[in-house]
């Protein structure tokens, strides 16, 4: 491929990786972001293997390390009776795999100090909001109708609400998920809980409460947690009503030792609610735009992988770029690269949340009984932790990566201090 001059719409983690990985193999590359300045949105993620490999080839690794907690275990109660109902441990799976928490503050500082370091444009304040074709280029349109930049191919990082995605021909058709989650990144202190699980209460499928141990934001920073209690959006305004005094005693009241983190919580202000709609953009590509990242597939973040599968779509489409020397058959070769794994795992979160988050008592009781109980049979164990690794069909080759030698990583001197070598907890 010659060298492009390519646009990337959106300075979030998919964006700052697209624009890294392609600058490094020899593209012109500008970063355009809507808001005044790049900064990070959320609480805290979990780094899969898969997305841990795209960070590794960026050089980006050991510092990712140097912030998040490492996760080996998944753990889910029921919230009454104390009854196990959700228990993944990636030791089901050799090879050393972990999960990484992390907060979305460190990935993101991590990837926009890189590309700071590395000079590369990032344009702010400018809201995109169409696309157009002249001649070979493709031109950005910005809220003003003014032309924004003339690429050779605009790459669209923006989001699952991309305005770029929506004026697509290939917009997909949205489902708005009827639940959605209040997150918030808190102090542990005094807190009793597992530094590596993710540790969720559950009251039927309409309650889930959840710990996450993200790590910190910056070198020098203390430790923190992420703290999540989902809930329908339609109840929202409801519970704001009722005061936060109501809602504390209601948590409380489900699992008593998250007292240590409510007691940080004084205004609403502190909670940020999460709203979620599952839409897959068939193919990723439409003219001379590429989407990567929630602007072409996004869904419930119940089997976290969303920021996984960004940064595996930046591997594949650099992968692509390099391969062929014609855009269009490297556009088409990028979609195809991601086909597979994209459809498989939009159709596992969507098929999995409603266990997990909906009005079901049905799928509840099969979730807690049957599931469960057939879950701590070895193949179903391996299944459940491939699942949540984001290998349960090779993701690499098609993107052009190797995994990382998780074994190698766990060994290496600067990594052993961060992820530890404490055995999993019964």
């Amino acid at each position: 491929m010659k060298t492009l001059k390519i646009g990337i719409a959106g300075a979030g983690p998919a964006g700052l990786a697209a624009a890294l990985m392609l600058s490094r193999r020899g593209h012109q590359v500008e970063i355009v972001e809507r808001f005044d300045e790049a900064s990070p949105v959320g609480s805290g993620l979990m780094l899969q293997p898969t997305g841990l490999s795209v960070l590794d080839t960026l050089g980006l690794l050991e510092p990712m390390l140097a912030l998040g907690s490492r996760i080996d275990r998944l753990y889910g109660a029921d919230a009454k009776s104390g009854r196990t109902v959700l228990d993944v441990r990636y030791d089901a799976l050799s090879g050393g795999r972990f999960g990484l928490a992390v907060q979305r503050a460190a990935l993101f500082h991590t990837l926009h100090d890189a590309v700071v370091k590395a000079g590369l444009p990032l344009r702010t304040g400018c809201t995109l909001t169409d696309i157009r074709l002249v001649g070979d280029r493709a031109v950005l349109l910005d809220a003003s109708g003014r032309e924004a930049g003339a690429y050779d191919l605009v790459i669209d990082a923006s989001g699952t609400r991309s305005a770029l995605a929506a004026g697509s021909p290939r917009a997909p058709k949205v489902r708005e998920l009827a639940y959605g989650a209040f997150w918030a990144t808190l102090d542990s202190d005094g807190l009793h809980h597992d530094r590596h699980a993710l540790v969720q209460r559950y009251d039927r499928a309409k309650v889930m409460i959840g710990i996450l141990p993200a790590g910190r934001a910056r070198e020098g920073e203390k430790g923190r947690v992420a703290f999540f209690w989902s809930l329908k959006a339609a109840h929202l305004d409801a519970v704001r009503q009722e005061g936060l005094d109501r809602w504390k005693a209601v948590l409380l009241g489900y699992w008593p030792d998250c007292a240590p983190l409510l007691d940080q919580i004084d205004d609403w202000e502190q909670l940020t609610f999460a709203r979620y709609a599952h839409r897959t953009m068939h193919p990723p590509v439409s003219g001379r735009i590429a989407f990567i990242g929630d602007s072409a597939h996004s869904t419930s973040p119940q089997l976290g992988q969303g920021a996984n599968m960004a940064l595996l779509d930046v591997a594949a489409l650099a992968h692509a770029l390099d391969r062929d020397s014609d855009l269009d058959a490297a556009l088409a070769a990028y979609a195809a690269a991601r086909r597979n794994h994209v459809q498989l795992f939009q159709l596992l979160s969507l098929a999995f949340t409603p266990f997990y988050q909906s009005d079901s008592a049905a799928l509840a009781w099969v979730r807690d009984r049957l599931v469960a109980t057939v879950a701590r049979t070895p193949p179903i164990r391996a299944l459940l932790a491939s699942i949540v690794s984001g290998t349960l069909i090779d993701p690499f080759r098609s993107a052009g990566l190797s995994e990382s030698d998780w074994h190698a990583v766990r060994a290496a001197p600067d990594a052993r201090g961060h992820l530890g070598a404490r055995a999993i907890p019964t």
